[in-house]
């Protein structure tokens, strides 16, 4: 399952266009996204290349809350995929966290209290 901002050609396939008044496209993304592996459980009987029909996820139901809720909820899921997925914004980050890591649990160690 793919996000594409920009016209792309499916083969094969199908996407998904929500009602812009009702739901952003990326919620939906991210909501699919997280029933993919029950998506994948309903796809194919018997033999084949496993295929996702449209028939088959019509009637998922998908949480709608209003509009300003579902952009917080992108924004969030959008700021963490890039910090696990895009290396110039994650790793940096990652260095950063275990560096604080690293500080605390030294000074921990090398905190030795006044004999009395």
């Amino acid at each position: 399952m793919s996000f594409w901002a920009e016209p792309i050609f499916v083969s094969d396939g199908f996407s998904i266009e929500p009602d812009n008044s009702q739901a952003l496209t990326k919620y939906i993304y991210y909501v699919l996204k997280s029933k993919q592996y029950d998506i994948y459980k309903i796809q194919q009987r018997g033999g084949g290349v496993p295929h996702v029909y449209i028939k088959n996820i019509r009637f998922f139901r998908v949480p709608v809350p209003p509009l300003c809720i579902q952009q917080k909820i992108v924004d969030i899921l959008d700021n963490f995929d890039a910090l696990v997925n895009d290396l110039s914004i994650g790793l940096p980050a990652e260095i950063t966290a275990r560096r604080k890591q690293y500080e605390y649990y030294r000074n921990q160690l090398l905190n030795f209290k006044e004999a009395a």
